[in-house]
């Protein structure tokens, strides 16, 4: 990717919306992707008929198909579509995505959606996923999700001389911030002694430390600035993004093993381009939705973004700098670990609804950029949200 695309600051997300999250949805995720991709549209003052573009990422199947989350739309014509076979480094690249075929004019206004019931129906967090490495994982037990990234959490904390505080600081901050987000499903109150407390789920992660898998969907839609601006809210602008893979990914499940530094995921490698696409920096930023399927991810994130410095970013949580009252904060709706795990697309919305000023009780005074990833292990994606102040 160029240091500087074309498309930045060209376009803009001018819709939410989202289901209620749950841990049995009585829905068919058809009806899900259907309901919260109506009210992203209605949020932006739009209709099905003026979609022209739709697309969604899925894992194992457990999703629908952009098309057919079109004809429940009532879209008359569809001049762009894709389904990517993605988890949670999507979100962010499908808005690029999105934004590149818009700026090339395979389309003027894209849905994107995430939606399934990951509670009730598959579960990522148990699914035996194959793969060619399966034959030398399963007979050693390493047949979860959680297994596989408390390998990552160790090795990080021992690099970096932190220790379990700095994970349970992360999930009691999270807490706080579900709390006054009534669309959370984990809301109940947290303090440090009470997660030191719970048992071990798979060291170093207690149940606190996971996130929460729920049935629900979630949904953006993206458009033109110029467009935009005639819509019902301010435009939040693409002003930056960036995707990236490390050596080695896409195996299977365990590619993870073949991460030359598990100390470190992609957002070290992520964080120049993201920075120069966007023209700001790690200074600039007001609040940051990081991913969190585990707490330990907000760590790596802070530190390879470069909103802390390595090392320090469980010491800069545990000051109170990523609360609603600090220097940086961040997962202000409670995160995949409290409010659910839409895998990361939720993340992506509350990001939007900050940079525009309708958080409500959450909202982060003053928030004009944001910075938001999408991943957690070897690849993944980021974006630099802007309040759009009218010209260009």
């Amino acid at each position: 990717m160029p240091a500087r695309p074309a498309f930045c600051d060209r376009t803009a997300i001018v819709g939410v919306g989202d289901t209620a999250f749950t841990r049995d949805s009585q829905s068919s995720v058809l009806s899900l992707a259907a309901q919260a991709c109506d009210a992203a549209l209605a949020d932006a003052g739009l209709t099905g008929r003026d979609v022209d573009g739709i697309i969604s990422y899925s894992l194992g199947g457990d999703s629908e198909h952009a098309s057919a989350v079109a004809t429940a739309l009532a879209v008359p014509r569809l001049s762009w579509v894709a389904d990517l076979d993605m988890g949670g480094q999507a979100p962010c690249l499908l808005v690029l995505q999105a934004a590149a075929a818009i700026h090339a004019g395979l389309a003027t206004t894209v849905l994107i959606y995430r939606a399934l019931n990951g509670r009730s129906g598959v579960r990522v967090g148990r699914n035996r996923t194959p793969g060619a490495g399966t034959q030398f994982r399963y007979p050693v037990g390493l047949t979860a999700w959680p297994q596989y990234q408390a390998l990552w959490a160790r090795r990080f904390l021992v690099e970096t001389g932190q220790d379990e505080r700095d994970l349970g600081a992360v999930a009691v901050t999270t807490r706080e911030y579900a709390a006054r987000n009534p669309h959370a499903v984990l809301r109940t109150p947290l303090d440090l002694d009470g997660y030191l407390a719970s048992p071990w789920l798979t060291e170093p992660f207690r149940v606190a430390d996971c996130t929460t898998e729920v049935d629900g969907a979630a949904a953006v839609v993206v458009t033109g600035v110029d467009r935009a601006r005639d819509l019902s809210h301010p435009p939040v602008r693409v002003t930056g993004g960036a995707y990236v893979a490390g050596a080695r990914p896409g195996l299977d499940i365990g590619d993870v093993f073949s991460w030359a530094d598990l100390s470190r995921n992609f957002t070290d490698h992520l964080a120049g381009p993201l920075w120069a696409s966007s023209g700001l920096g790690p200074s600039d930023v007001d609040v940051a939705e990081i991913y969190d399927c585990f707490t330990h991810t907000v760590l790596m994130g802070l530190e390879g973004l470069g909103l802390t410095a390595r090392g320090e970013s469980g010491g800069f949580v545990r000051e109170g700098h990523t609360r609603s009252d600090g220097s940086l904060p961040t997962n202000t709706h409670g995160g995949l670990l409290c409010e659910g795990y839409l895998h990361g697309m939720n993340t992506l919305t509350e990001a939007v609804r900050q940079v525009r000023g309708t958080a409500g009780e959450r909202q982060v005074r003053d928030a004009e950029v944001a910075v938001v990833t999408s991943g957690a292990v070897v690849d993944g994606s980021a974006l630099v949200l802007t309040r759009d102040r009218g010209g260009r």
